[in-house]
């Protein structure tokens, strides 16, 4: 039924070390949820490398919180999400658009719209983490 694992943890027999290989019908359908954050990520954002880094240092790729609630910066807690989309500044254009920026899939979209409009600037100040990272993006 199991095997020794690492420092022997019990592995079940019919598991690999690297999990469940899913189906191309299965990746598409578990990408965009919130276990799945940082792949999401990598995958919305595979045209625009740059955002992957962002991600990385704005919310180390998270959404959502151990109890469930999404995540709010630190620094300003109107922060929101995995690209910490201001509340202050961003919801209102962003219900407009009918984004929820408190979901994972929202919060990603309304990032692609202010980086179609404003590049990288919403995010300059965490531009010192993520500028010299580029290559880590692939």
């Amino acid at each position: 039924m199991a095997v020794s694992g690492v420092g022997g943890v019990a592995v079940p027999a019919e598991t690999t070390a690297y999990g469940h290989i899913a189906t191309s019908g299965e990746v598409e359908s578990e990408m965009l949820t919130e276990g799945n954050t940082e792949l999401a990520v990598r995958e919305y954002f595979k045209d625009i490398p740059v955002m992957i880094q962002i991600a990385r240092c704005e919310s180390h790729f998270r959404h959502t919180l151990a109890d469930g609630s999404v995540l709010q910066g630190r620094v300003d807690s109107a922060d929101t999400g995995v690209m910490q989309i201001n509340k202050r500044y961003h919801l209102s254009t962003a219900n407009k658009l009918g984004l929820d920026i408190t979901k994972l899939e929202g919060n990603m979209a309304y990032a692609r719209h202010l980086y179609e409009k404003q590049g990288t600037q919403p995010w300059r100040a965490s531009a010192a983490c993520w500028k010299g990272n580029l290559a880590l993006a692939k």
